[in-house]
Order: structure tokens, then C-alpha cells, then sequence
């Protein structure tokens, strides 16, 4: 069944490499390499990446010079190119969900965090928009190590926000965090910013270089820690969040 906004999926013989005539609204494509996604239908603003193995529809776009696609693990959009998946994708079905309980969640999140602390020991730089690595964004870091045990989180740091269980947190009052949990970070109206906790208040994100650390590093929040990263984030913390669930893959409102 079509989701709401989404064309009806056109039959395809499935295994079959992009070709121009077959790339309809509708159309499901598996992704045999890496892919860049746009933020707009002209520009080079990156919106996020996709790794080998995602699945993405095509949208409705007339008259626009890239393809609205929306990827289908975590129902986040983009814009990208007809040219970029010719020789780089196959035709697909609409994959199916694999959504764990907490239980099975938790028995990932050793995993998750190894992950992370693996991909902080890389050369990197903060890349707005970046999933793959070795440079990440904040969320995007976030999201490809859950993913990476199998675990989907919505794209954006405000939607990781509104996915997750609440968890009480202030400076200094870090008890109630587990290793695994999200801490967030942003103005009043908007969590702009999310890390990794990794246990005792220390969180681990991948932040720019206006407030941070142009790439990943540790921070924590101790109000006796004077370091100005540190600071800076631990006077925008909004709360915390728990992953209980994985995400199905359907759009979410901005």
C-alpha cells in the first residue's frame, strides 16, 4: 500500500540495474555503492549519504533536474541526480522492517558504542549531512551506529529527540543515564544537537567547528568542567531520550 504523498509502485523486473525508461515515480531501488543525497533540487547543500545495501523510492518531481527520492529504512528525503544511480542501483521491492523490543535493543548497545568510540579513533572532520565515515554529523554519527547492530533512529537530531523515551538529566544529575542513551542539546525551541552517552555524564558526538571540535570527541557534564566545549553544550542541554524501539521506516513530520 502507498503511504500518503507517495506514487503507487510500478512493476519492475526486480534485480535489474537502473536504466533511464525505468527510473518512475514509485520505483524502488536497492543501492549496490555509497550515494550522496541533496538538501534541494539544485545545489550542493548535502541533505545526508546512503551506504551500499539502503533502499529508496522515487517521488514525484516535475520539471526538476534531480529526483526526489525519500530512502526507506528511516523515510528521510533527499534530491539526487538521474545519473547517480545508473550502474549503481538494482530494482527492489519495499524492504520490510526489522523492528526489535528494548530488550533486544539493550543487548546491542555494547556493540553501538564500540561503534562509535571505533569511528572516533579515525581521522575526521564534522560533515553537515554526513553518514558513511570517517566524517560524520551529529545525528548522522548517532544513527549509523545503531544502525550498524541492525537498530533504525530517525535521520535528524529532533526527530532522534522526539523518537526516544524521555530520561531526566541535568548537569551533575547523571544518574538516571544509561551507556547507550541520547543526550540532546539546542535552543528552547529546538534540539539542534545530539551525542551518545557513554556512561558517569560523558557523552561522545561529532561537533563543528563554531562550538566544537570539527569532528568527534568526548565531552561530559560535569559542571566543574571548564573546558569551553563542555561548556558550551552542557548550558544547551535539553534532556535525554531512550532508545525503546526501532524506527519502521515511515516519513516523519519535520
Amino acid at each position: 500500500m502507498a503511504t500518503l504523498g507517495t506514487p503507487p509502485q510500478p512493476f519492475l523486473p526486480p534485480g535489474q540495474p537502473a536504466a533511464p525508461e525505468w527510473l518512475r515515480p514509485g520505483s524502488i531501488w536497492r543501492l549496490e555503492g555509497e550515494l550522496d543525497l541533496y538538501s534541494s533540487p539544485r545545489g550542493a547543500g548535502l541533505a545526508t549519504q546512503a551506504a551500499g545495501g539502503r533502499c529508496l523510492q522515487l517521488l514525484e518531481s516535475p520539471g526538476q533536474p534531480r529526483l526526489r527520492v525519500r530512502l526507506l529504512e528511516d523515510g528521510y528525503p533527499g534530491w539526487i541526480a538521474p545519473e547517480q544511480l545508473l550502474g549503481r542501483a538494482i530494482t527492489a521491492s519495499r524492504p520490510s522492517p526489522r523492528l526489535l523490543d528494548r530488550s533486544a535493543i539493550q543487548s546491542r548497545l555494547a556493540a553501538v558504542l564500540a561503534f562509535a568510540l571505533a569511528a572516533s579513533r579515525q581521522p575526521n572532520v564534522y560533515l553537515w549531512g554526513g553518514t558513511l565515515g570517517p566524517d560524520f554529523d551529529c545525528s548522522g554519527l548517532v544513527q549509523t551506529a545503531f544502525a550498524s547492530t541492525g537498530i533504525w533512529l530517525p535521520r535528524d537530531a529532533y526527530l532522534q529527540e522526539r523518537f526516544c523515551q524521555p530520561v531526566a538529566v541535568r548537569p551533575g544529575e547523571t544518574d538516571r543515564l544509561e551507556p547507550g542513551d541520547l543526550l540532546f542539546f539546542g535552543a528552547p525551541r529546538r534540539c539542534t544537537h545530539v551525542g551518545l552517552h557513554l556512561g558517569q555524564g560523558r557523552y561522545l558526538h561529532s561537533s563543528g567547528q563554531e562550538h566544537g571540535r570539527n569532528g568527534i570527541g568526548v565531552d561530559d557534564l560535569n559542571p566543574r568542567n571548564r573546558d569551553p566545549v563542555a561548556v558550551h553544550y552542557r548550558s544547551e542541554l535539553r534532556g535525554a531520550g531512550r532508545v525503546m524501539r526501532c524506527h519502521d521506516g515511515s516519513p516523519l513530520p519535520a
